[in-house]
């Protein structure tokens, strides 16, 4: 399995803070469990690529693909 940095988890947490969502809300809006929320935004597992496929996929958190993958974000003029 793929992972991605610790980073991730903190990305991820920032995204779900920035929807004014709980890691319960997150995790049913995902399809994922709770307890793998909490893995992620502690810490203790790094963010599989399914996950980030599942994030950026989402209509709802796909505005936030280019920073997670990238660490940039887009410029409209």
């Amino acid at each position: 399995m793929n992972t991605f940095s610790i980073d991730h988890g903190k990305k991820l947490k920032a995204v779900r803070l920035n929807e004014g969502m709980t890691q319960i809300e997150f995790a049913h809006v995902l399809g994922i469990g709770l307890g793998t929320i909490k893995n992620y935004e502690s810490g203790i597992r790094g963010v599989g690529l399914v996950i980030l496929d599942k994030v950026t996929n989402h209509p709802k958190f796909s505005k936030y693909t280019l920073w997670l993958m990238t660490n940039s974000t887009a410029v409209f003029f």
